[in-house]
């Protein structure tokens, strides 16, 4: 098909349903004289999910257009960032996200033989790209680092010098692959623009890059790896599917962070060309569609139901699905992955006088063991003795409200907090604060700075006092009936609070819910929750 189109012809289907070029004439110049070099790079990190068929369905456009495209699995990228992946399962996450990733391309029809797989370590650990990256080291400022950063490296109070250093290596990994573009989400741009300025300054050409929108999730917020009700896995059964898109965010007519439209617009419609929509007779019967905005307008208009949406994108999901399932059935792909994800809660207690393993101590410090609450402030004034303090009294849910003090004062205005829902962790022993006991803590969204910045943070839309709070994945756990302040519990979990890129509260990438959705804040994206 390469061979038919023209280079006009290759540049729209290179850059199709893509949010963003830059570098675009550099992109039309390479056409005219070849073919263009591209590369997509994935840290591996956690398991692969269904968004994962977006950059699949693009890395289809481009062979289509007759791209030479490369595949990085960047597995010192995933140590690097806050090590998200521990060293010593580097390799097994590295071996999982080729299997899994070379089943998602076949199962949408894509040829393995048309790309290129590397992984990172076979030559970020040379000599010369080590001199590069202390090269580039001399001239990126910490500031630059950390905001190229923001959106795709964890952000915590305390980063680790490994996290200043990811977007730089990112950076030299365009020159080292010799190609002229990088492939990757928006939440990837500073990264791309530190890119373009750094790269000239070692002597090596400028990319271009190429963006894809980021689809939400099952939830509306973006989909992710380690939210569990945010995604479908790779390997998830037929009734997992069903009972995840029967919850997921589709309201009538709502055609905005809805992850089921977004979806269909990026991955089935560039992968088919169509959509069917299964309806009963009595509504019109089924009906097929050759155009993506034909589905959007019809959803906006309620022509079609959320109920038809999610049968007709489970049957579109288990297609596509369907033959990455059947790989994993073979015990040595069952083994790789059980491997490469162990299950912490499964790990052995340790024997008597033994130190706890990692597992074990990630066990001990669960999410589950803070009781956060919404809450619904009653009363608010300025504290009798401390002018920069407010005294409030907050319901709970509880017999009686609690009696809450907090250093508020200076970015929250008495008419704003009166009646304003707030997120409450209600299990840290009482403190004295200025004469007055504080019997609960309201959590904040914070970034450190001049001037500070500080918002509460915002449970869902609806929800009552005494809602609890929890972390994806961690729903079962009791809390603790009080925070031993020895144990510094709160303190070790709380570094790993943060929020999203979207403004979505976060624990090491698991979101913040209540039963009615994630909790968010109005404005601090990647700021500090404290």
């Amino acid at each position: 098909m390469a061979e038919q189109l023209n280079p006009d012809e290759k540049l729209q289907l290179i850059t199709r349903n893509l949010q963003e070029v830059l570098g675009e004439e550099k992109l039309k110049q390479v056409l005219q004289e070849r073919e263009l070099k591209v590369y997509w790079g994935t840290a591996t990190t956690g398991k692969p999910h269904v968004a994962y068929f977006v950059p699949m369905s693009k890395i289809a456009d481009f062979l289509k257009a007759g791209c030479e495209v490369t595949i990085l699995f960047a597995d010192l990228h995933a140590f690097l960032d806050n090590m998200k992946a521990p060293w010593e399962l580097l390799e097994l996450r590295v071996q999982y996200y080729e299997q899994v990733i070379k089943a998602m391309l076949e199962s949408i029809g894509v040829p393995l033989d048309k790309l290129k797989f590397v992984k990172g370590t076979d030559y970020q650990l040379s000599r010369q790209y080590t001199l590069d990256v202390y090269r580039l080291s001399s001239m990126v400022t910490e500031h630059d680092a950390k905001k190229a950063g923001a959106e795709v490296v964890k952000q915590v109070e305390h980063p680790l010098l490994s996290g200043l250093l990811y977007p730089g290596l990112q950076a030299l990994d365009e020159e080292y692959l010799k190609v002229d573009a990088q492939f990757g989400g928006v939440d990837q741009r500073k990264i791309f623009t530190l890119a373009e300025k750094y790269l000239p300054s070692l002597g090596y050409a400028k990319r271009s890059h190429l963006m894809n929108p980021m689809v939400p999730g099952l939830t509306g917020t973006k989909m992710s790896s380690s939210e569990e009700d945010s995604k479908i896995d790779l390997l998830d059964k037929k009734e997992d599917v069903k009972k995840k898109l029967k919850k997921a965010f589709c309201e009538p007519g709502n055609i905005e962070n809805n992850g089921l439209l977004s979806f269909v617009k990026h991955v089935l419609f560039p992968l088919h060309g169509e959509f069917s929509v299964k309806r009963d007779p009595k509504w019109g019967g089924d009906k097929v569609y050759t155009a993506f905005e034909d589905v959007e307008k019809d959803f906006a208009e309620e022509l079609v139901h959320p109920g038809d949406l999610k049968a007709s994108m489970e049957v579109a999901l288990n297609k596509l699905l369907d033959p990455i399932r059947k790989k994993f059935e073979t015990p040595e792909l069952r083994k790789l992955a059980n491997t490469a994800y162990p299950d912490p809660s499964k790990t052995k207690a340790a024997g008597k006088g033994a130190k706890p393993s990692a597992a074990g101590e990630e066990a001990e410090l669960a999410p589950s063991r803070l009781d956060i609450r919404v809450g619904k402030v009653i009363s608010v004034e300025k504290h009798p003795d401390a002018d920069s303090l407010y005294l409030e009294k907050i319901d709970v849910g509880e017999a009686e409200p609690r009696t809450v003090v907090s250093g508020l004062v200076a970015f929250v205005s008495l008419e704003e907090m009166q009646d304003r829902s707030v997120l409450l962790l209600c299990n840290m022993k009482p403190q004295k604060m200025r004469g007055i006991e504080s019997q609960a803590m309201v959590l904040c969204a914070t970034i450190e700075g001049e001037p500070r910045r500080v918002e509460p943070l915002d449970p869902p839309e609806g929800s009552s006092p005494g809602d609890r709070v929890f972390v994806e994945g961690y729903e079962t756990g009791k809390p603790d009936d009080k925070l031993n302040p020895k144990k510094k519990v709160w303190e070790k979990l709380q570094v790993d609070l943060k929020l999203s890129g979207e403004c979505v509260a976060q624990w090491k990438d698991q979101q913040l819910m209540t039963k009615l959705g994630p909790v968010t804040c109005k404005s601090l994206k990647g700021a500090n929750i404290s």
